[in-house]
């Protein structure tokens, strides 16, 4: 499971909590990798573009993969008012600047503070912050509704995200990682949802125990035969189980979960891509770079330097 859901590592993210008076709609234009709506009260639709409207209740959630366009309102019918663009900018439709003009406070913004709706936003801005292989696994949106998961992380994220303290922003990244976690493991869960063969592959006996040994050290030079010894069966009986399960030999997994690794290392401040190779098991700068370049079309250095 913590090797699956890894993926979410929020780095500065844009977190929000907004309070409205109805009439209101917000038209998201950002194109945002994915995004997690919490209603904390009052209701809100959200309306994907070309798919079907969605009420949230009430500690309801809703996780909103990009980078399409989608709206938010009070009802469906209420044309936009708001418009949200790329870097989180705020305009009317018409193109005036409104940020300033809506500014209720610490990462408050709204109509007013007494407002009869509000919601809670976290978006992940660049798509290094969530692994390929999870928005892979998602449909365009999802709702998990209220009482699916513990309450606290929901209270907690209401509470610390307007705070202006020193390290609030890392405080904030982790939380909006936890709940969002929180929420894919409860949505996953149900049983009305086909969940990705990966992550059911997770509760078989021995690809699971293949795939924490692969998670917890990416960097060992792991071979089938190794891999098999670990979870007490024979290789061919291992790659066969393993490709049934998961959809692809282990080796293949691997090299898909190491270059997933060394995409969001390379976006570290500090990181090189000789570094980022040791951590992930290649031997050299040069393996890596090759590697990388084969499956992601693009060089590490590339990859470190391109607009999210």
């Amino acid at each position: 499971m913590t090797g699956l859901l890894d993926g979410p590592r929020a780095r500065g993210a844009f977190l929000l909590r907004s309070i409205m008076n109805p009439p209101w709609s917000l038209r998201i234009r950002d194109e945002a990798p994915l995004t997690l709506v919490a209603v904390v009260r009052g209701e809100a639709w959200v309306v994907p573009d070309g798919a079907a409207p969605q009420l949230l209740r009430p500690g309801d959630f809703a996780v909103i993969r990009g980078p399409d366009h989608y709206t938010v309102a009070d009802d469906p019918a209420t044309p936009p008012r708001v418009v949200i663009h790329p870097g989180q900018r705020c305009t009317t439709p018409s193109g005036e600047e409104l940020h300033a003009l809506m500014d209720l406070g610490v990462r408050t913004w709204g109509d007013s503070l007494d407002g009869p709706t509000m919601l809670l936003t976290g978006t992940y801005q660049m798509r290094g912050e969530v692994s390929r292989r999870l928005l892979g696994a998602l449909p365009q949106m999802l709702v998990l509704p209220g009482g699916t998961i513990d309450a606290p992380l929901l209270a907690l994220l209401d509470t610390e995200i307007v705070k202006d303290e020193p390290g609030q922003e890392a405080v904030l990244d982790r939380l909006l990682d936890l709940l969002l976690i929180a929420v894919l493991r409860a949505w996953f869960a149900r049983p009305e949802v086909e969940a990705p063969a990966w992550y059911r592959a997770h509760a078989d006996p021995v690809v699971g125990r293949a795939l924490r040994l692969l998670h917890n050290n990416p960097a060992h030079p792991w071979s089938v035969a190794e891999l098999a010894a670990g979870c007490g069966v024979s290789r061919a009986a291992l790659a066969r189980r393993f490709t049934d399960l998961v959809g692809e030999p282990p080796m293949t997994f691997l090299t898909g979960w190491r270059l997933a690794l060394a995409a969001d290392l390379l976006r570290e401040p500090d990181a090189t891509v000789g570094s980022v190779a040791r951590q992930v098991g290649y031997g050299s700068p040069f393996a890596l770079s090759v590697a990388f370049k084969r499956v992601r079309g693009v060089t590490p250095l590339e990859h470190r330097t391109a607009v999210p």
